[in-house]
């Protein structure tokens, strides 16, 4: 089911918070804080979703504590992961192309940009809250695969993080852990999560909101995950190169037999 005034009412919501993280980050000189904000819009539209869905709904229910799982984990480990290291280099990339006048730019390059991918991206939520009736096999499925992608995203980002606090691997590639099947395990786990809120809400029927986790695939394979983050990797850091050669991008399997010994700095 979908509901056009439904969806559209959580997009003033989103683009108000993102009107609102705009301006601390004029103060502080640092867009970055929007990667802080990202799961927070999902957040945001899965509450107004779910104030205006059936009160019986236990779907409604389990799709909002899914939602609010992830996009808390989320959001606290990016917050966490940035502070004090100010602007990342991908956005300090995009000021210098877009100057002058970057920080009014930045409202809607950035902020609200990003805001409108949300609110699209958001539909699956939507279709799942609003849809009566128990989960079928389909929808549990989906929770299944959303809990694999949880997996992958938690733990991969708690390897990264202690290899990285170990001064003893400092100029080291992670190769360890989920690391040693994918070199994105991070970015497979929310391919698996917006995968499995679609087969929750295709389940109820939502199978128009099949733009959601298409959108979110090309976003993390070409836009602004694998793709971007590996543009120039490889230069800035060749012992990369032989990661990439014995490792998958994205979906996980065996590694292959490495090149070289793996020294070079993190990814």
């Amino acid at each position: 089911m979908y509901e056009l005034s439904i969806h559209l009412s959580a997009l003033p919501a989103i683009l108000m918070a993102g009107g609102a993280a705009w301006v601390v980050s004029v103060l502080r000189h640092d867009v970055s804080i929007v990667d802080s904000l990202w799961s927070l819009m999902f957040l945001l539209a899965a509450g107004v979703y779910f104030m205006q869905a059936p009160t019986d709904s236990a779907r409604a229910t389990l799709v909002l504590a899914l939602a609010t799982v992830w996009a808390l984990r989320l959001a606290g480990h990016i917050t966490w992961r940035n502070w004090g290291e100010g602007e990342d280099r991908r956005y300090q990339a995009i000021r210098r192309n877009n100057e002058p006048n970057f920080r009014l730019k930045s409202l809607y390059l950035v902020f609200g940009l990003q805001g409108v991918l949300a609110w699209i991206i958001s539909a699956p939520l939507l279709a799942a809250m609003l849809a009566p009736g128990p989960l079928g096999l389909i929808g549990l499925l989906g929770i299944l695969l959303w809990g694999v992608g949880m997996v992958f995203e938690t733990l991969g980002d708690w390897q990264l993080a202690r290899f990285k606090a170990d001064p003893g691997n400092r100029g080291r590639v992670m190769d360890r852990g989920l690391w040693r099947y994918t070199r994105h395990p991070n970015y497979f786990g929310e391919f698996c999560i917006w995968w499995g809120f679609y087969l929750i809400a295709l389940d109820a029927g939502g199978w128009w909101s099949i733009l959601s986790p298409l959108l979110m695939t090309f976003l993390l394979l070409r836009v602004s995950g694998v793709a971007l983050l590996e543009k120039d990797i490889g230069e800035r850091r060749p012992a990369y190169r032989d990661y990439v050669a014995r490792t998958n991008a994205f979906f996980p399997g065996p590694p292959g037999s490495p090149a070289s010994p793996s020294h070079g700095e993190t990814p």
